[in-house]
């Protein structure tokens, strides 16, 4: 009974070692295929990362239309001065103003052709502001997938490790396999959660810039066909 009250201490101390295991070195501790899973994964999070981060700003950007530049452009157009509203569109550099130069490109010719005219630079104007933002959704789809893939190869060095053993199992030679495993499935399962966000926060801060540039269009063309 003493005995065993004094090996306490050490199977404390022990426990307490496991307990403080770094996530560093269950990286180290999964060997080289968990290794290289890992990287791979880091890699796919800065990529989806900076993609994300540099849509974000690119689109908060096209969503900043001054509240008078409508306003500045129904009275340009109504009066004829047609060169002054261009002038205005120019510099002002948002998607909406794009697609009213267009409009007021087109000015003089049948409603149809403007409107149509509008519609193809509203394309362009949306595939620009959706730029590389699949990448992301095939991050998110792709890195629980690696993921799983390093948790097969632990798996397999697990079993390796077994079959070398004679058929004995022992926890530490089981080791190597177990941190692949493990580690490599939380991190890819981490990185395909971030970059889903990151996709449909993106999706959805694009579907109001592409209101915004549908309603002002709507606009400029109810004022094209108001009666003179």
């Amino acid at each position: 009974m003493l005995s065993s009250l004094q090996e306490s201490p050490e199977i404390v101390a022990a426990v307490s070692e496991e307990k403080t295991l770094s996530v560093f070195k269950l990286i180290v501790d999964g060997g080289l295929g968990g290794q290289i899973i890992i990287g791979i994964l880091f890699v796919l999070l800065a990529v989806s990362l900076y993609i994300y981060f540099e849509r974000f700003f690119a689109i908060k950007a096209a969503s900043k239309v001054d509240r008078n530049f409508m306003n500045q452009i129904k009275d340009y157009v109504s009066n004829g001065k047609l060169e002054a509203a261009d002038a205005l569109c120019k510099k002002t550099n948002s998607p909406t103003a794009r697609l009213i130069e267009k409009g007021i490109s087109r000015i003089g010719k049948p409603l149809d052709d403007i409107n149509k005219a509008i519609e193809n630079a509203g394309k362009l104007e949306v595939y620009q502001l959706e730029k590389n933002v699949s990448v992301i959704a095939t991050i998110a789809g792709a890195a629980p997938m690696i993921g799983f893939l390093g948790t097969v190869i632990g798996m397999i060095v697990a079993i390796h490790e077994i079959a070398n053993a004679g058929g004995q199992i022992d926890i530490k030679l089981l080791s190597d396999g177990l941190y692949t495993a493990m580690t490599t499935t939380v991190a890819g399962l981490i990185v395909g959660i971030i970059a889903y966000i990151s996709f449909n926060h993106i999706v959805v801060r694009t579907d109001k810039v592409m209101y915004q540039m549908e309603a002002k269009t709507v606009e400029f063309l109810d004022l094209l066909n108001e009666p003179v």
